[in-house]
């Protein structure tokens, strides 16, 4: 997965917020009403779809976090060669290459900025923390990602991890903003279909990335395995047979392993979003 050396990147797209916004836990309400997520042991088991961010991120005592500072992005992510030598380049690249691909599907496309950040922060939808995984708001349009996620995506969920392996997270929330601004998120889905087209969007972005212009050739098999893989990890199969010992159906929020990564199979070898209808993703 190597970024064209002499492509131009636009940092705007993505914020670093350091240790996160101030202000504290957020009460009284929650302007997005829901948040929507690809990853995070909380975002997937616990907090089902639709999230009270507010009980995530709430005050209170114990220990203080200890504050990352944010980085100048526009100065450190200039060309796709910085996307090949820095993590947070890399995403910046990412972005940049869903957002282009979207821009050109979706008429009237809105950019969705991405907030890297760590600890707690105030949303769209209410106060977050890093527990919650990678998410988008509906409610500010914006996706939402802690980096060390994709430590946890190898330690804790078993994935192999890997350059596209984090692309394909982050174009599963971008997935969610293209369902935002079609209005798909209206409809009163199952979170299984939501999130199973998500994957699927994830797979045509990546059938597509190419053709934007910032990837210096196709992607491999070998990235695309990296991507099936880390969809095979956050299963709802896998992650409760792993954290609770049992299988309950009943409870799938994401859907299987199976579902998550034949649902960005078919995305990548349609290269076409209506190849994602909701009712062909099972």
């Amino acid at each position: 997965m190597d970024f064209r050396d002499d492509v131009e990147l636009d940092s705007s797209q993505v914020e670093d917020a350091g240790g996160g916004y101030s202000g504290g836990g957020g009460g009284g309400g929650f302007p997005g009403g829901m948040i929507l997520g690809g990853g995070g042991i909380v975002s997937l088991i616990v907090l089902v779809l639709v999230v009270v961010l507010n009980n995530v991120g709430g005050g209170g005592g114990g220990e203080p976090e200890q504050r990352r500072s944010p980085s100048n992005l526009s100065g450190q992510c200039q060309t796709g060669k910085d996307a090949d030598q820095s993590e947070r380049c890399r995403v910046v690249g990412v972005v940049n290459s869903i957002q282009d691909y979207w821009k050109q599907e979706i008429s009237g496309y809105r950019a969705a900025k991405t907030i890297l950040y760590s600890g707690r922060l105030r949303t769209g939808c209410g106060t977050a923390s890093s527990a919650v995984g990678p998410f988008y708001c509906p409610g500010d349009q914006r996706v939402y990602l802690d980096l060390s996620f994709f430590d946890q995506l190898h330690t804790q969920f078993g994935a192999k991890g890997g350059p596209f392996a984090q692309a394909y997270v982050i174009a599963h929330e971008y997935g969610h903003h293209v369902q935002n601004l079609l209005g798909a998120l209206d409809t009163g889905g199952s979170s299984v279909s939501t999130e199973l087209q998500a994957d699927c969007y994830a797979g045509v972005w990546a059938h597509n990335a190419v053709k934007t212009g910032f990837y210096e050739k196709p992607f491999t098999q070998s990235d695309i395995s990296e991507a099936l893989d880390a969809a095979a990890a956050v299963g709802d199969d896998r992650i409760q047979q792993r954290t609770q010992g049992r299988i309950d159906p009943e409870s799938f929020t994401h859907g299987s392993s199976e579902q998550r990564v034949n649902a960005f199979q078919r995305g990548y070898e349609n290269g076409s979003a209506g190849a994602c209808e909701p009712g062909d993703l099972r």
